[in-house]
C-alpha cells in the first residue's frame, strides 16, 4: 500500500481561519488535514498553531485557491 505524502498548504493560530481555506479546498475536492503543533519552537507558550496539508498532488491546485481566496476577500491572515 502506497502511502501519501502530504504538505502544508496554510498555517494559523485561528481556528476560523483553517475552517474557512479547508471549506475552501472541501468545495473543490480537495482533501485536507490537519496538523496541530502545539507548542513548537516558533510558538509562544500559548499559540497553538494548526497546518492545514494535502496530499502533494493537490499542492498547487490548494496554492491556487488559497491565493485566490485571499485576493478576493478581506481576509487578513496576518490580522490579529
Amino acid at each position: 500500500m502506497e502511502r501519501e505524502t502530504r504538505v502544508a498548504v496554510f498555517e494559523s493560530e485561528k481556528p476560523s481561519e483553517i475552517q474557512l481555506v479547508k471549506s475552501k479546498l472541501d468545495m473543490q475536492n480537495i482533501a485536507s488535514f490537519l496538523n496541530d503543533n502545539y507548542m513548537s519552537f516558533t510558538t509562544t507558550p500559548t499559540a497553538n498553531t494548526v497546518k492545514l496539508m494535502v496530499n502533494l498532488q493537490d499542492e498547487q491546485k490548494a496554492f491556487e485557491i488559497i491565493d485566490r481566496m485571499l485576493k478576493e476577500t478581506d481576509f487578513n491572515h496576518n490580522n490579529n
